[in-house]
C-alpha cells in the first residue's frame, strides 16, 4: 500500500511544476512580443488621422469637453467688485417699490384716422436753396436739366455755376450778388432772351462766360477779368453790342460768336485775342484796321491764330491789306 501512495504524491508534484513553469513563461514571452515589436501598441491609432484633421466650429465639441470647461480659469480677478455705499439707497416709502404681483396693462393701439394729414405749402422753386435743387460739390454747382426757370439762390463760396438745359428766360443782376469767387457761369441750351445790363459786369473773379444755344439780342457789359466769351447760336446783331465792347478786356482770348446775325466784325479787338469765331453770321465787309494797324506796318500780332469768317457773304479777297499782321489767314471765301 505504501507505493500506490508515492506514485499518486509524485504525479501531482509533476503536475503542480508544470502549471507554475507556464505560468512564468506567459509574461515573459508577453515581454519578448512587445520587445520585438514595437509598433503593435500603435495599433488603435491607425484610424485617426491627425495630419489633415481640421478643427471647426462644429467639431470643437468632440476635441475638447467643454463641460468643465469653467474649471481651468479663475475669473475671480475679472469679477466686478461693488463698493459700499454705491447701491442705491432704498426708498423710505413702499409704495414707491414696483409692484411685481400685478402686470401692466397693454397700451391699446387707436385706429388710424381717416382723415389725410396736414401738409406745409410747398416753397416755391425760385426760393429754395441751389443745393437742394441741384448738386453741390465743393464750390461747385451742377443745376443741369433741373427744370429751372430762375437762377437759383447760390452759396456764397460757389466758383462753378452749370444750369444747363432747363428753362431760364433770363439773368437779372441781383442772380449773382455778392458771388466774388464765381470764375465760370454755363447756361448752355436755355431760353435766355436777355441779361440786366449790370448781371456780369460786377463779377471781379468771372473768367467764363457760356451762353450758346439761348434767344439773346443783345449782350450785357462784361467784366474786364472774362478770358472766354461764348454766345453761338444765339439772335444777337450788330447793334445788340456796345460801341467798342471788347476793346478794354484785356484779358480776352477765345471769342465766339458764330450762328448769329452780326453784320460786322466787332472792331477793335483786344491784343489778347487768340480765337475770334464769326462764322454763319451776315458779314459783308470790313476795314483795314478790324485785325492790323493800318499805319503800323511793322505790327504783328502772334496771339491771334485763329479767325473764322466762313459761312458769311464776304470775299475776304477784297481786303488784301487787312490781314498783313496776322500769322496765318482768316478762313473764309477768297473768290
Amino acid at each position: 500500500p505504501a507505493l500506490p501512495w508515492v506514485m499518486r504524491t509524485l504525479a501531482w508534484l509533476g503536475i503542480a511544476s508544470l502549471c507554475l513553469g507556464a505560468a512564468w513563461a506567459v509574461p515573459a514571452k508577453e515581454e519578448k512580443r512587445k520587445a520585438g515589436n514595437p509598433k503593435a501598441d500603435l495599433a488603435l491609432y491607425e484610424n485617426l488621422d491627425l495630419d489633415n484633421y481640421d478643427l471647426t466650429l462644429d467639431n470643437y465639441g468632440e476635441i475638447l469637453d467643454l463641460n468643465n470647461y469653467e474649471e481651468l480659469y479663475d475669473y475671480g480677478d475679472l469679477a466686478p467688485k461693488v463698493e459700499v455705499g454705491t447701491l442705491a439707497p432704498r426708498p423710505k416709502d413702499p409704495m414707491a417699490l414696483p409692484n411685481l404681483g400685478t402686470t401692466a396693462e397693454t397700451p391699446k393701439l387707436q385706429p388710424p384716422t381717416t382723415a389725410s394729414p396736414v401738409r406745409p405749402a410747398p416753397i416755391p422753386m425760385q426760393f429754395l436753396p441751389s443745393c437742394l435743387l441741384c448738386l453741390c460739390i465743393s464750390t461747385s454747382v451742377y443745376c443741369d436739366d433741373a427744370d429751372l426757370e430762375h437762377i437759383p439762390p447760390l452759396p456764397p463760396e460757389t466758383t462753378y455755376l452749370y444750369a444747363r438745359f432747363n428753362r431760364i428766360g433770363a439773368i437779372r443782376a441781383s442772380d449773382f450778388t455778392g458771388l466774388k469767387k464765381l470764375k465760370r457761369i454755363d447756361l448752355t441750351s436755355n431760353f435766355i432772351s436777355w441779361a440786366d445790363a449790370d448781371a456780369f459786369r460786377l463779377l471781379p473773379s468771372l473768367q467764363e462766360l457760356i451762353l450758346p444755344e439761348n434767344r439773346l439780342t443783345a449782350l450785357p457789359e462784361l467784366p474786364r477779368s472774362i478770358i472766354r466769351l461764348d454766345a453761338r447760336l444765339n439772335r444777337i446783331t450788330s447793334t445788340g453790342l456796345r460801341p467798342e465792347a471788347f476793346q478794354d478786356l484785356k484779358q480776352l482770348q477765345f471769342l465766339h460768336l458764330s450762328d448769329n446775325q452780326l453784320d460786322y466784325i466787332p472792331a477793335p479787338l483786344p491784343e489778347s485775342l487768340r480765337s475770334l469765331h464769326l462764322q454763319n453770321n451776315n458779314i459783308q465787309t470790313m476795314h483795314e484796321d478790324t485785325f492790323c494797324n493800318s499805319q503800323d506796318h511793322s505790327q504783328i500780332r502772334r496771339a491771334l491764330e485763329d479767325i473764322r469768317l466762313d459761312g458769311n457773304p464776304i470775299n475776304l479777297s477784297l481786303f488784301p491789306n487787312a490781314y498783313f499782321c496776322l500769322p496765318r489767314l482768316p478762313t473764309g471765301h477768297f473768290f
